[in-house]
């Protein structure tokens, strides 16, 4: 669990925009260069957000900004060295994102006890 102090900085920055959350949850995966972001966030979001490096840049920049995301002194081994720099989640930004997730499952709980996640899924 997240200590108290720590929880309450947190959520100081809920709730995450949607673009925001995956950026989130595609460094959660580890170290990762500007472009390998966008691509995680367009997979992990199953195509439904479509984040192009102008958008990508400006959210990164606040997010830096809060402390929630720093850039990371170590790149890979065979890394090309054209590509910009790597970065990673700070502890904030890892326990924001777990804000997140628990106030997202909350929501969804919400939904389930009204009955209203059954029938036709995503299409």
């Amino acid at each position: 669990m997240v200590p108290h102090r720590a929880a309450e900085a947190a959520e100081k920055h809920l709730p995450l925009k949607p673009v925001v959350f995956h950026i989130l949850l595609a460094l959660a995966e580890g170290d990762v260069h500007g472009y390998g972001v966008i691509q995680a966030v367009r997979s992990l979001s199953e195509g439904r957000i479509h984040l192009t490096t102008g958008p990508f840049y400006r959210h990164l920049a606040k997010l830096l900004d809060h402390g929630l995301v720093e850039e990371s002194p170590e790149r890979p081994l065979d890394d090309d060295p054209r590509r910009g720099a790597y970065y990673r989640l700070t502890r904030l930004g890892r326990d924001t994102l777990a804000a997140e997730g628990r106030r997202l499952a909350s929501l969804v709980g919400a939904t389930a006890r009204l009955g209203l996640l059954s029938g036709p899924g995503p299409s």
